[in-house]
């Protein structure tokens, strides 16, 4: 069913989530593998995020050789990151204030597949999570957005999303039709600084279209 109504996506980790830390497991996994003699190769990044594997699984679609100790340290470094992942105030404030007016909410992600255990225990009453390590398909491709509204049940033409990268949050959005935004925590470079000023725009707009 389509939406008359505006739909909204927001992107996940820098936008909804912070990584508090930054312990890169799977950074050390790679570096482990070129310890090993295993050279990095470019679709690397495209796996970790397209494939629904665990880390483990992980290291053997790579093809890196990793003692049971070493990827026993780096799956508890990754289950520690995980669990140390935290929602930004304004986000969680900004997804209820347009739950409240009915605008249907989604999150659109590249991601590995470990790190949605964070989004879902901070978000879990979304309408649609689309995460690229089970759709397929990563941002900035027109599938992942296409997906997301498909799951949303929205037209793209009615549906805004937001976050942190210009060239999948904003740009390649655009290019299938949402309204993109930038999201700029640090500096004023971007359309929005904080998330809940998003939000009263997005509730603005459609008092405005009623």
């Amino acid at each position: 069913m389509i939406l008359t109504s505006r739909a909204v996506i927001f992107d996940a980790f820098g936008t909804l989530l912070k990584i508090q830390g930054g312990r890169h497991p799977y950074r050390r996994l790679l570096r482990i593998g070129q310890a090993n003699g295993r050279r990095p190769r470019p679709d690397d990044a495209t796996v970790l995020m397209q494939e629904p594997l665990t880390l483990t699984q992980a290291a053997d679609r790579l093809g890196i050789r990793a003692t049971q100790g070493e990827l026993a340290d780096l799956e508890q470094l990754l289950a520690a990151e995980v669990a140390g992942i935290e929602p930004y105030a304004d986000g969680l404030e900004a997804v209820e204030l347009l739950r409240r007016e009915g605008i249907h909410i989604g999150v659109c992600s590249n991601l590995a597949y470990p790190y949605r255990e964070a989004i879902l225990r901070h978000y879990p009453t979304l309408d649609a999570y689309a995460f690229s390590c089970e759709l397929g398909v990563i941002k900035p491709d027109a599938g992942i957005y296409n997906s997301t509204c498909e799951l949303l049940g929205a037209l793209p033409a009615m549906t805004l999303m937001i976050g942190d990268s210009r060239r999948c949050d904003r740009d390649g959005p655009r290019e299938v039709g949402i309204k993109g935004h930038f999201l700029d925590r640090s500096e004023d470079a971007g359309d929005y600084r904080e998330l809940v000023s998003f939000a009263q725009d997005v509730l603005r707009d459609e008092a405005s279209i009623a």
